[in-house]
C-alpha cells in the first residue's frame, strides 16, 4: 500500500470513529435530558399561578430537583406557599395543597396562626419590616405601681404580610399601618393581651440570628438612674450631709466660731 493510500485510510477510519462517538454522545444526551417546569415571571405567595408565569425547559437528567414538578398542567391553578423568582424549579413543597383556595390562609404553616397588629411608620422600622422579616415585638406600658415598663414579648416573628400584600421589593421599604405576623397559639395569646394593655414596637433583627434574649425588660428607673453613678447621685432621697453638732450658744467673729460658756 502507498503512503497516500495508507493516510487516506487512517483518516478514513479516524472520520468513522468521530462519527460514530458523536452520535452516541448525542443519543446519551438526548436520553438524560428531562423537561422540568419552571419559573418564568415572578410569582407571589398566596397567589394562584398562571400559564405565563411558568414554562417547561429541558434539565439534566442527572441534576433534575426531586419531585420536580414536570407537566405544566399540574402546576397552573396551585396556590404558591412562597414567592418564586425566575429559573426556579417548581417543586411540590412550594405549593399549597390542590383544594387551597389561595389568599394568605393558604401561606400559613400547619400549626401556625397570622394575626394583624396596627403600627406606625416609626414602630414599624421606617417600612423595612417585610415580608419574610423576622422580629420582635415589644410592649410598653404601666404596671400596678402605674410605673413605666417596657419588655420583650415575642422573639423571632416572621412577618407574614404587610397591609394587605405577602410580598415587597426589599430594595424599597413601604410604610404600613398593619403588619401580620405568624405566631404559635400560645403566642397568639400572648401579643392580643400585650395590645391589649400598651403599645406595641417591632424590632427587627437578623434572618440568620435564632439567639435568645436574657432581659427582664426595662423600667423607668433604669433609664433616669445611671448604675454606675455613685449612690449619692443616684436616688432624689438622698441624704445630706450631716450637720455639725453644737455643744451651746456661740459666737461667731469674722471667719471663726467659738462656743460662750454659759454660767
Amino acid at each position: 500500500m502507498k503512503p497516500q493510500q495508507f493516510v487516506l485510510a487512517i483518516a478514513l477510519i479516524l472520520g468513522a470513529m468521530a462519527a460514530f462517538l458523536a452520535a452516541r454522545w448525542m443519543s446519551v444526551a438526548q436520553t438524560s435530558m428531562s423537561r422540568v417546569v419552571v419559573v418564568e415571571q415572578p410569582i407571589e405567595a398566596g397567589k394562584a399561578i398562571k400559564a405565563h408565569q411558568i414554562r417547561s425547559i429541558d434539565w439534566p437528567g442527572s441534576a433534575v430537583p426531586r419531585d420536580a414538578s414536570t407537566r405544566i398542567a399540574s402546576v397552573v391553578g396551585r396556590i404558591a406557599l412562597v414567592s418564586m423568582m425566575p429559573g426556579e424549579p417548581v417543586l411540590p413543597g412550594k405549593l399549597a395543597p390542590t383544594t387551597a383556595t389561595g389568599g394568605l390562609s393558604s401561606i400559613i404553616p400547619k400549626g401556625k396562626r397570622a394575626i394583624t397588629v396596627k403600627v406606625n411608620e416609626v414602630i414599624a422600622v421606617a417600612g423595612f419590616a417585610l415580608p419574610g422579616s423576622y422580629v420582635d415585638v415589644l410592649v410598653s406600658s404601666k404596671d400596678a405601681n402605674q410605673q413605666p415598663f417596657s419588655v420583650t414579648v415575642l422573639l423571632r416573628v416572621k412577618v407574614l404580610a404587610i397591609a394587605q400584600e405577602t410580598t415587597a421589593d426589599r430594595d424599597k421599604p413601604k410604610v404600613v399601618n398593619a403588619v401580620t405576623l405568624e405566631l404559635t397559639p400560645h403566642e397568639a395569646e400572648k401579643l392580643d393581651l400585650a395590645r391589649n394593655i400598651g403599645a406595641l414596637s417591632l424590632v427587627l433583627r437578623n434572618e440568620f440570628d435564632t439567639g435568645k434574649i436574657n432581659s427582664a425588660g426595662v423600667r423607668l428607673s433604669d433609664i433616669i438612674y445611671s448604675q454606675s453613678a455613685p449612690a449619692s447621685t443616684c436616688s432624689p432621697t438622698a441624704q445630706a450631709a450631716p450637720m455639725r453638732q453644737s455643744s451651746g450658744p456661740e459666737e461667731i467673729r469674722g471667719t471663726s466660731r467659738q462656743n460662750i460658756a454659759t454660767p
